[in-house]
């Protein structure tokens, strides 16, 4: 489905501060694959995220989608297929516009604009649909601007807004960190029921471990831009933390060692 080959990103290339972020990574992801990826600051996993969905041009490797090379198109035109939602809630809604007006924009992505209104009210039972599952209660409140809204409801809509239009692929970039813990809970329970409803292929960036084991079939470890660990199958259902960790402890690695506090 996504195939990812001996991708590799420099920041600051020939200069004292050059950072070599990703190294020759390559991974193949199948149809429906629902993966976790972990590892330590600047291991190369947000870079990874940026790289696929285009907001990175500047890289070397390929990136082929259901066998089509699109590594050199433009961010825009991905945004066909592929869905994202970021760490900061207000950064996947348009916070000046209000409940309506955002769903709208993203029911119509990639459709054709005319000179017909961008609200229909045909779609407004939908939306309320779709909202009312959140239990926020934003199905009452769909003409209240976004940016009053809290971190948890912008964040929940963000999630519906990047799965309304079934993207081939779904991209989360540590999208319940700046939540509290009981509504980081909420955002990741719906994650996982979107993502299994829709069969979204789909990769998740996290630092919690818990999360990281539960969710999906597949769990990859990053370090120094590239994969140590890729655990799926029986075996990521069968993982525990303590597995987790003890998988760090037998790479033995001095550096990967030191950032198990990270994990814990």
């Amino acid at each position: 489905m996504l195939k990812i080959q001996k991708l590799s990103k420099v920041f600051n290339e020939n200069t004292i501060n050059e950072n070599l972020v990703l190294d020759k990574l390559s991974l193949d992801i199948e149809e429906g694959d629902f993966i976790t990826i972990i590892g330590s600051n600047g291991a190369g996993k947000s870079t990874l995220l940026n790289i696929i969905s285009g907001s990175i041009e500047d890289y070397k490797g390929k990136i082929v989608l259901d066998d089509k090379e699109i590594s050199n198109l433009s961010e825009f035109k991905r945004t066909r297929f592929i869905g994202r939602v970021f760490q900061d809630p207000s950064s996947g809604t348009s916070p000046s516009m209000n409940i309506l007006e955002n769903l709208s924009m993203a029911h119509n992505k990639g459709r054709k604009f005319g000179l017909s209104k961008g609200i229909s009210k045909k779609d407004i039972p939908y939306f309320k649909e779709l909202l009312s599952k959140l239990d926020l209660g934003l199905e009452n409140n769909l003409y209240n601007k976004v940016g009053l809204l809290s971190g948890g409801q912008r964040q929940a809509m963000s999630l519906i807004m990047a799965t309304m239009s079934n993207p081939r692929l779904l991209l989360l970039d540590e999208h319940t960190a700046a939540l509290d813990p009981k509504t980081s809970e909420k955002i990741i329970n719906l994650t996982e029921e979107v993502v299994k409803s829709k069969k979204i292929t789909t990769l998740m960036i996290t630092h919690n471990l818990n999360h990281a084991i539960k969710l999906g079939n597949r769990l990859i470890m990053m370090h120094r831009g590239n994969i140590l660990l890729d655990i799926k199958g029986e075996e990521k259902k069968a993982l525990t933390i303590e597995k987790l960790l003890n998988y760090f402890e037998n790479l033995q690695s001095k550096d990967v060692m030191s950032d198990r506090v990270l994990f814990s």
